[in-house]
């Protein structure tokens, strides 16, 4: 599937970007008073710009609150003060700083001074040091909050990309781990890291995504969910292609499967694509819980899915259309239930999921303490009242709250967010056509989901294409001697994880 540009070829030429070369031409200034004249103007004199003039004539040019002032004094002042330098290459061979480098162009320097880089300038020579002395504020590391699990590690990452590459590299120790870094946002100029395994991942997986992520062409970039939405394959259907998880132990194994993994800068959620369907129903607990268990659990996630979707639509179709699918010893609480409802069917079960979804909604933007009193005590309450009031029946009150209880059963956001919109509809089509109705929604998705795809692999697989021996390991989470060979959706160079069958040492 070919990937569309957001922006089409006259809207790029139309882009200021062409001016950059020029820029790039420009050289820094020998003079001390122009270099620094130069450097405000470029960075349209900011408050934060801090100068500093160190005898005889070196000048320091940094923006404050993005330095390590303590490495700043202790390794960059204290030695220049020490014993004064002429040239650009004494002072570099001086400086007991990791990552330091010459430059001879402004736009360059300018770049790497508001990345945390010290500039470092010697009156009469057309080149400045630039030592990188970054300190960026980023939160300590906590345990994942949407997608917690009892048995497991118990951290997730957090909005540093150097310190989520780290987690990564505790988990998957090999030389074979590839970081690419790529700017991303000619405004933000955001650093975005492609990771994947090299022997592993498929070559023309990992260009495709490459050159997604390359021909992006934005202004800013800010999370990763809005890179996921503008590398996905079809960016107009509901259903997520690629995985949002916070979770560096499930990243780290889906980047064992074969798979490709995206970071980026300032957002504590990971992308790991390709990505199946059911796939979205398995949580990494999965793996560190026994075989029987864990496919329990998968078995009953994905009956929630079909429970939350569909009960509430049979609920609307059986009572407008097909009243013989009623079982007769229920036909009598059912019929007292509804004596004092005014509305039909379908316009109660709209009205009632469309509190449910203002509680979830409010509840999840209040804090914390407020959002637990108003989703319990706001539901007991509204429900109580609603059926005292007669506006709905105590049947379709515990159906909603079961579909309600049932979609947060997912171990992913995103696909929970798809099982709360999609019932709208269905129930709609369930108020005009009844089980027609809902058959016509149940094939319209399914049409759907086998026509979608992730970084070019079958959304639906194993199941379209059908792969006999690929659903065992699916729906039911095999043993772990049975699981040897990686998933065929990430179509892998080397397809066993370990010998299943291990040679047994002669006894004599």
């Amino acid at each position: 599937m070919k990937f569309k540009l957001p922006f089409n070829k006259q809207q790029k030429q139309q882009q200021p970007v062409q001016e950059a070369p020029k820029e790039n031409l420009v050289r820094v200034a020998h003079a001390t008073d122009h270099f620094i004249q130069s450097i405000k103007n470029a960075t349209n004199h900011p408050a934060d710009l801090i100068i500093k003039s160190l005898p005889p004539n070196v000048t320091l040019i940094y923006i404050d609150n993005l330095i390590d002032d303590q490495t700043l004094n202790n390794d960059i002042i204290a030695n220049l003060q020490s014993k004064p330098h002429d040239t650009p290459e004494a002072i570099e061979m001086a400086l007991s700083i990791a990552e330091v480098s010459q430059s001879s162009l402004l736009r360059e320097t300018v770049e790497l001074m508001v990345n945390g880089h010290v500039v470092i300038h010697i009156g009469g020579f057309p080149q400045t040091i630039l030592a990188n002395i970054a300190s960026r504020e980023s939160r300590a590391l906590s345990a994942p909050e949407n997608e917690s699990q009892v048995i497991g590690t118990q951290v997730g990452f957090n909005e540093s990309l150097s310190t989520n590459i780290s987690l990564i590299r505790r988990y998957i120790v090999s030389p074979n781990l590839c970081n690419e870094k790529v700017k991303i946002g000619t405004r933000t100029s955001t650093s975005v890291s492609l990771l994947y395994m090299r022997g592993i991942a498929n070559d023309q997986m990992v260009q495709t995504m490459r050159q997604r992520i390359k021909d992006l062409y934005i202004d800013e970039l800010i999370d990763s969910a809005v890179l996921a939405e503008m590398i996905d394959d079809n960016s107009l259907s509901v259903f997520p292609q690629m995985l949002l998880t916070e979770r560096p132990d499930r990243f780290c194994d889906g980047i064992l499967d074969g798979k490709i993994g995206v970071l980026v800068d300032g957002s504590s959620m990971a992308i790991v694509s390709p990505q199946g369907f059911t796939e979205f129903f398995q949580s990494q607990e999965d793996q560190n819980l026994r075989w029987q268990i864990a496919t329990f659990l998968r078995l009953l996630r994905l009956a929630a899915f079909f429970l939350s979707v569909y009960l509430t639509p049979f609920y609307v179709a059986a009572l407008t259309f097909h009243y013989e699918v009623i079982p007769q010893a229920f036909l009598v609480p059912l019929s007292e239930s509804r004596a004092l409802v005014p509305f039909p069917p379908i316009f109660e079960a709209l009205l009632l999921e469309f509190i449910i979804e203002l509680l979830r909604e409010a509840g999840a933007r209040l804090p914390t303490k407020i959002g637990q009193t108003i989703g319990i005590v706001g539901g007991i309450v509204i429900g109580t009242a609603a059926v005292q009031a007669g506006i709905t029946s105590n049947i379709l009150l515990i159906i909603i709250a079961l579909s309600a209880l049932a979609s947060f059963t997912s171990p992913s956001y995103m696909m929970g967010n798809v099982i709360r919109l999609i019932r709208f509809p269905i129930i709609i089509l369930a108020g005009f056509w009844g089980f027609y109705g809902i058959m016509l929604a149940f094939c319209f998705i399914l049409i759907h989901l086998l026509r979608q795809s992730s970084l070019g692999a079958p959304y639906m697989s194993p199941f379209y294409p059908p792969r006999l021996k690929e659903m065992r390991d699916s729906i039911i989470r095999m043993p772990v001697p049975l699981t040897s060979k990686r998933p065929a959706l990430t179509r892998p160079k080397d397809e066993h994880k370990f010998v299943p069958e291990p040679v047994k040492p002669d006894k004599s």
